[in-house]
């Protein structure tokens, strides 16, 4: 089984991104070094670490691809869910060490010379560049609904944050002649760098748990049901998400009167009236139970929840 369109679009976006971030944290790593500024070294560390995240999301969009089978029976998409969560401790880390090594500069300060002029061109080209590469992410992201692409268009955006924070420490520390602001705009930027990961740490967490951000998803299962005049009491509704598509599980009460075939025929009628309401639908399972059936339910939502 080859790779799907959307496998094929994040591994084309993920190239680029690597391709791109490679390019810039050598760009800035050297110059920072050149320019004495730890600033432009730190935003050049960052952009390594962004490296290794579209790296990661590479290899994981051969992983999404393979066909379900008896040990996943759902296939592999949660990788992408996973894989997600692995880069917020990626980035997590990047920060907390660029934290750490400014604390340390700022605990024991050194005689530092103002940077080079060259660090604002170079912090330019990064605010312009991550900038479009965040665009170009975040839109893939949308078009294939990788919450993957979505993590590493966010950390993207984040990283046009920090550029322009550096740029604006940089000019303060050309008109103050204050080498000491430089320290204190990494500090900063390292501290932006570990909140955006700690946000994306718990966005990819409601997935993993099987929860759904939409929660008008359920509204939208319950009128699907109501199409069927014989159907009575939607309930025990869950949904849960397998990378971008739905899983959708309820019960509905039918008269006890209706032979098995027509329970049969009206519980597929539902199963295409909510592919009808709520795209990207992986599968749908319907339970049929008679009219006024009482039973002890702990789980799912209902319409009287709603």
């Amino acid at each position: 089984m080859g790779l799907g369109k959307k496998e094929r679009k994040i591994i084309a976006v993920s190239r680029v991104a690597v391709f791109a971030n490679a390019l810039l944290s050598i760009l800035k790593i050297t110059v920072g070094i050149l320019a004495g500024s730890m600033a432009v070294i730190a935003d050049g560390i960052d952009s390594a670490s962004d490296v290794l995240t579209s790296l990661i999301t590479l290899f994981t969009a051969h992983i999404i691809g393979r066909p379900p089978n008896p040990r996943y029976p759902y296939g592999y998409r949660k990788a992408d869910t996973m894989a997600t969560k692995i880069l917020s401790f990626i980035i997590f880390f990047a920060g907390a060490q660029l934290a750490i090594s400014s604390m340390g500069k700022l605990i024991h300060p050194e005689p530092r010379a103002i940077p080079a002029t060259i660090a604002i061109y170079v912090i330019l080209i990064s605010i312009v560049t991550k900038q479009i590469l965040a665009f170009y992410l975040k839109k893939a992201g949308k078009d294939v609904d990788s919450s993957m692409l979505i993590a590493n268009s966010k950390n993207m955006q984040s990283d046009v944050i920090i550029s322009l924070s550096v740029l604006t420490g940089l000019i303060f520390t050309y008109v103050l002649k204050m080498p000491i602001l430089d320290v204190i705009t990494a500090l900063l930027v390292s501290i932006w760098i570990m909140i955006v990961a700690v946000k994306i740490f718990f966005e990819s967490g409601r997935d993993l748990m099987d929860g759904v951000d939409d929660v008008a998803l359920y509204n939208k299962v319950v009128k699907a049901c109501k199409i069927e005049n014989e159907l009575t009491h939607p309930h025990r509704i869950r949904i849960r998400k397998i990378a971008h598509l739905y899983l959708i599980s309820l019960d509905i009460e039918l008269p006890g009167n209706l032979t098995l075939e027509e329970g049969h025929q009206i519980s597929m009628r539902v199963e295409e009236h909510i592919k009808n309401q709520i795209p990207n639908v992986y599968d749908v399972l319907v339970h049929v139970e008679p009219e006024g059936n009482i039973e002890k339910e702990a789980f799912g939502v209902s319409e009287k929840d709603l």
